[in-house]
């Protein structure tokens, strides 16, 4: 197994929760939490070993800036 580092774009939509797409995940990934998306970004890139590194774009920075205060 390998290191590699695999960033994802990720944006916010109230009804689905945090989202993100990527070529290396074939479909789009939805979690109610920053936390869930990136254990199952993860569980889908099995067997390898991933850094996941989460990039949130304008939607996503606010929702997380809201449920941190």
């Amino acid at each position: 197994m390998t290191d590699a580092a695999c960033g994802v774009t990720v944006t916010y939509e109230a009804r689905h929760g945090y989202i993100t797409t990527a070529l290396e995940l074939r479909q789009p990934v939805v979690a109610l939490s920053l936390g869930g998306l990136r254990r199952r970004i993860e569980a889908l890139m099995v067997p390898d070993s991933v850094d996941v590194v989460l990039q949130l774009d304008g939607l996503g920075r606010r929702r997380r800036s809201y449920c941190a205060a």
